[in-house]
């Protein structure tokens, strides 16, 4: 096929940046308080994608990621390749911008390095000035924690990325541009004897994306919106990066939020104008279909989202909500995940719970299936599969005082504090069951099991909800009440995603 249908990647991809080695194009994104962070992807045309890996295995610091912070952790990475490293620096709004960087892809990656400490400083990306062999950073700022937004602030960098040179300073500042608000999410870039900042402006639901220049970095900046909704039906289009190919062309990612899908990856076409400024998409307005970028044809590819568990262990698709511990999942010879019955105080509301293995929901109508065995004889004992958003539901199974396993389906608004009954409990007599999830238009989930007699639908249709800046998830958890000693496990086995 000769065209691309965005969005490139329907999933919650947030923020992404992109960069070209060679022939290979890599791509990161936020991943928020979940670990591992930093994913990495990689393609050869731009179009098709995979989940190569995470550059972050754990948050930083450990101590105030041992729960969930669901919109905390990292924001808006930036990815760059300078002097043979590959390297990723991102916001944290609460601690301030850290830096990693690796000889490959794969890594090995260092530790994070706290570049520069503070509340607020968000959307770092960094430029080495290959002309002059100076470095630089520009980074926004997150009125939430540190009272201002809407300006972009620069420094002087060390060259090896470890030490800032200057107390920075504005030089954007959103509030002298008439219409223009809430400016962040900046990339740097060198081009025709030009600083380039590529930055979105009008908040993630309805804004654009804009583009500045000057000719020394610290400015000052004239401005140009390049890509705005116009008459589409792709809102918000903004926050990304640009690439070029090896034989010149121009390409630019950027996300469209999609309520409880998150945020989703569009691919457009950039060129540059007569007048020397970027025209991203057709005119400035988003494709929906267009040619593929002219490299080399690919086979269809996607993030992997289906699971066997392998000698217990789980995909790279997978990420738990919190720093995970020694302990959660146990490796053994057979196929299928072996999660442990964390003993927990909060064991009606998965949100409060670090132990809960999540992916991504996908962005288009899809039914998910598992299956679950209860190994754990523990009373209250509980494992299942869920939608877990800033409301959730989860259907599974649970061992009751006598013993007994029953298949039980529980939800919680965002403003309830424990879960309820979504449908009556019904025996699974022998600790088993198939869970399905049939997801459809607009993230409305239909819950059913089969316990041996067919599916069986359960409870009303849940409508999934993110939280504040992340997508839906899907979840596979095992819990059980505060006790002494060992809870025991539950397995999950054959986990796939089926695009309806």
């Amino acid at each position: 096929m000769t065209t691309y249908t965005n969005p490139i990647l329907n999933a919650d991809w947030s923020d992404p940046d992109i960069l070209r080695v060679g022939d290979d194009f890599y791509l990161t994104a936020s991943s928020f308080g979940r670990a591992p962070g930093l994913p990495l992807l990689h393609s050869r045309d731009l179009v098709n994608w995979t989940l190569v890996g995470h550059a972050l295995e754990r948050l930083e610091p450990a101590a105030e990621f041992r729960t969930p912070r669901h919109d905390c952790g990292v924001w808006a990475p930036s990815l760059r390749h300078h002097n043979d490293r590959f390297w990723i620096f991102w916001g944290d709004p609460d601690q301030g911008v850290y830096q990693i960087n690796a000889p490959e892809i794969r890594g090995p990656w260092t530790r994070p390095h706290l570049l520069k400490a503070g509340k607020g400083l968000i959307d770092p990306c960094p430029l080495w000035d290959e002309e002059t062999g100076e470095a630089y950073l520009v980074h926004a700022w997150a009125k939430s924690r540190s009272g201002i937004k809407n300006r972009l602030t620069g420094h002087r960098m060390h060259p090896d990325g470890t030490e800032l040179l200057d107390e920075g300073k504005v030089i954007v500042d959103g509030d002298r541009i008439p219409g223009w608000f809430t400016l962040e999410g900046p990339k740097l870039y060198r081009h025709d004897g030009w600083f380039w900042i590529f930055a979105p402006a009008g908040g993630v639901e309805t804004g654009w994306q804009g583009a500045f220049r000057s000719r020394g970095f610290f400015g000052p900046y004239e401005e140009k919106a390049v890509l705005e909704q116009k008459d589409t039906d792709v809102n918000g289009p903004h926050q990304g990066g640009w690439v070029r190919t090896r034989s010149g062309e121009d390409w630019f990612v950027h996300f469209q939020r999609r309520g409880a899908y998150g945020r989703v990856v569009h691919l457009q076409p950039m060129r540059w104008g007569a007048d020397g400024w970027p025209v991203l998409g057709a005119d400035g307005a988003p494709v929906a279909v267009h040619r593929k970028p002219a490299l080399p044809p690919q086979p269809p590819a996607a993030p992997a989202t289906d699971d066997d568990f392998p000698g217990g262990r789980h995909g790279r698709q997978w990420q738990w909500t919190a720093n995970p511990r020694e302990g959660w999942s146990t490796q053994h010879s057979a196929d299928g995940l072996r999660l442990t019955c964390v003993r927990s105080a909060d064991t009606h509301d998965l949100r409060r719970l670090p132990n809960v293995l999540t992916q991504r929901l996908p962005g288009t109508p899809a039914a998910v299936e598992v299956e679950l065995r209860l190994d754990s004889a523990e009373p209250g004992a509980r494992a299942g599969l869920a939608v877990l958003g800033d409301a959730f539901s989860w259907i599974g199974l649970q061992r009751g005082t006598d013993g007994t396993v029953h298949l039980v389906h529980r939800f919680a608004e965002a403003v309830a504090e424990r879960e309820r009954d979504a449908g009556h409990p019904r025996p699974a007599p022998e600790g088993r069951v198939r869970l399905r999830i049939e997801i459809g238009s607009g993230a409305r989930c239909r819950f059913l099991y089969d316990v041996g007699d067919g599916w069986t639908s359960s409870g009303p249709v849940f409508a999934a909800t993110p939280w504040r800046w992340v997508g839906a998830l899907l979840g596979l958890f095992a819990l059980a009440p505060t006790g002494q000693g060992h809870a025991g496990a539950a397995t999950f086995t054959h986990f796939t995603i089926t695009p309806s």
